[in-house]
């Protein structure tokens, strides 16, 4: 399984930005879909995920509630993130990750698979 972030740069504070995830290769069934994000010197952290089946539940770090939307277009194997009203804390690398159970959402202990991650810089 591969996945393909994109649709990261540069914003200033309060602007938006929508990023992509697509998954490829094989044949798989997804249990859920997830960001993280990395920012320097920090920890990788869980940003939002959303259950493959049963409605698509979503799931939010209390730092990106109200802010940030997690969606999915299950024919396409594509998940996004819209942002709104960054601010400069959320300047990171973010990550798109799958897993094949739903299981753990919040920790990166919860997937097995990774996307190469793409910049968000958000300036003032």
């Amino acid at each position: 399984v591969q996945l393909q972030a994109s649709g990261g740069g540069l914003v200033q504070a309060g602007g938006s930005l929508k990023l992509s995830c697509a998954a490829s290769g094989g044949t798989f069934t997804m249990g859920k879909m997830g960001w993280f994000r990395q920012a320097p010197g920090k920890e990788r952290e869980f940003v939002a995920a959303i259950r493959s089946f049963g409605g698509g539940t979503t799931y939010y770090a209390d730092f990106v509630k109200g802010r940030f939307t997690i969606s999915r277009d299950s024919a396409k194997n594509t998940v996004y993130l819209q942002m709104n009203s960054l601010k400069l804390e959320d300047t990171a690398v973010y990550y798109c990750a799958a897993a094949d159970r739903f299981g753990i959402y919040s920790e990166t202990r919860g997937y097995d698979y990774w996307g190469q991650g793409t910049q968000v810089t958000v300036s003032s």
